[in-house]
């Protein structure tokens, strides 16, 4: 075997610098030892990796209290009170009720809050967030693998880039956790995760690698650009042949796993297949798939083959089902809506895709807003805003920014609301949080007061 020469382990070193220089701001250190005999290198790799290993840790939550005292609390699950206090001490609430109620612990921050509007932060239920930078250019995209139309063995979470320079600005208008989910061109493009909008790597924000699935059937998974790249699946009929014969196959290779493990391996190693294997846990119903369908057609064919393999299901999309809407109220599914600024298509009302939410929620729906985007998330709390104005109840279009995503998603006992013991998540405005007009002046992720500072600001400055 050959040794790797000390030019290549320099050049190692040199990427490895150069990544520590970004993160620690070492360029008069690493300059100097550019410039030193090897042994000098050799001495500080060791003593970087050593300060890298403990920059890798997970940040501590917030050991020391800080009370919110004087605003107004958006609780979410007991009303709203007025001139209110909040505690949060490592990581979690720890107490809210009337500020004359709330006694502060030994030691704690006080901030008064006075005139300003506290509620639990928002959750966005899709985004495409650290999974793409700049549309137009394709290094910073990793959005979907388009070799093949069934990839539910991938992972958002292995190309999700905590450096984003879109999560900041997500993270100042009150967006504390979304759901990441690969693009949509894919039936099956990866799994989803859910993640917290604050950390130093990824494994910091990563709350939960793999949450869900997406199913996606709205025609735009077709392979039909042009007669000359056709391929199977052209029609939604393949789409559906596929979708099902790919889960017929995962019950099958699930058959003969089971076969294997009874009879023992025997000396014959058995042929493990990802693709399959990552079918199981959504085939035995303990995580849900998310069904991505627009028309009513689409969802009809779509939740046939749901049905039929006994899927657990979460509906989204469904931008243009106004015509099918007591159909969906009959499934009883929960539903993420939006995006809420689309167009509607000339066969419908002017006020069809805006008034969906008010009527799905008359029909007994629990919905969740999502923003669908990475550039444009921050929007995410102005969607319910405008679901308001066409007739969704405040409180109803706020619970679908915490509460009701929080309960579709499994992690209600931990956020949605200002509650005892729940995480603290806290945003802290001068003015309604559905309103364009109010500004976030305060973000709380698990107790700790994160930064403000967003690439537009520091332009900003930098230009005005």
């Amino acid at each position: 075997m050959m040794r790797p020469t000390i030019s290549a382990s320099l050049r190692r070193s040199a990427l490895a610098l150069q990544r520590a220089r970004r993160a620690f701001g070492l360029n008069r250190i690493a300059l100097a030892v550019a410039r030193a005999p090897l042994l000098s290198a050799i001495l500080f790799a060791a003593i970087l990796s050593f300060s890298i290993a403990a920059f890798a840790q997970a940040p501590a939550n917030s050991p020391q209290a800080i009370v919110l005292r004087g605003g107004k609390l958006l609780t979410i699950t007991h009303g709203v009170i007025e001139n209110g206090a909040l505690v949060m001490e490592n990581g979690r609430i720890t107490a809210v009720g009337p500020a004359a109620s709330v006694q502060a612990p030994a030691g704690a921050t006080i901030i008064d809050v006075q005139g300003m509007t506290v509620y639990p932060g928002l959750i966005d239920s899709e985004t495409q967030l650290g999974l793409t930078e700049i549309s137009a250019d394709q290094m910073t995209n990793d959005l979907l693998e388009p070799s093949d139309e069934i990839f539910p063995n991938l992972h958002v979470a292995d190309a999700f880039h905590a450096e984003s320079t879109l999560i900041p600005i997500t993270r100042v208008n009150g967006i504390t956790n979304a759901i990441v989910a690969p693009g949509e061109r894919d039936t099956l493009p990866g799994q989803d995760a859910f993640i917290q909008l604050d950390g130093r790597i990824a494994s910091d924000m990563l709350l939960i690698r793999d949450i869900a699935l997406p199913l996606n059937f709205t025609g735009e998974q077709r392979r039909n650009e042009s007669w000359e790249k056709a391929k199977f699946p052209f029609t939604r009929m393949g789409m559906a042949a596929q979708l099902r014969q790919a889960l017929l196959d995962a019950q099958d290779y699930e058959r003969k796993l089971d076969r294997w493990k009874k009879k023992g391996d025997n000396g014959e190693p058995f042929k493990h297949d990802l693709k399959l294997a990552a079918l199981l846990p959504y085939l035995h119903g303990e995580r849900p798939v998310v069904l991505a369908a627009e028309d009513p057609s689409d969802l009809e064919t779509a939740m046939s083959v749901a049905r039929e393999f006994h899927l657990k299901v979460i509906l989204n999309h469904l931008a243009h089902t106004a015509e099918a809407l007591d159909y969906v109220a009959s499934l009883k599914l929960p539903v993420i809506v939006g995006p809420i600024y689309e167009e509607p298509k000339e066969t419908e009302r002017y006020d069809a895709v805006f008034r969906l939410p008010a009527e799905l929620y008359q029909r007994g729906v629990k919905i969740a807003f999502a923003s669908y985007d990475a550039h444009n998330a921050r929007n995410l709390p102005y969607a319910a805003g405008y679901a308001v104005a066409y007739g969704l109840p405040y409180d109803e279009a706020l619970k679908a920014l915490t509460l009701n995503p929080a309960e579709i998603w499994g992690v209600a006992d931990q956020y949605g609301s200002l509650d005892v013991g729940k995480m603290a998540n806290v945003v802290v405005a001068d003015g309604d949080p559905l309103d364009v007009k109010a500004d976030v002046k305060m973000v709380f992720i698990q107790g700790r007061q994160t930064s403000m500072e967003t690439r537009q600001k520091r332009l900003y400055e930098q230009y005005k």
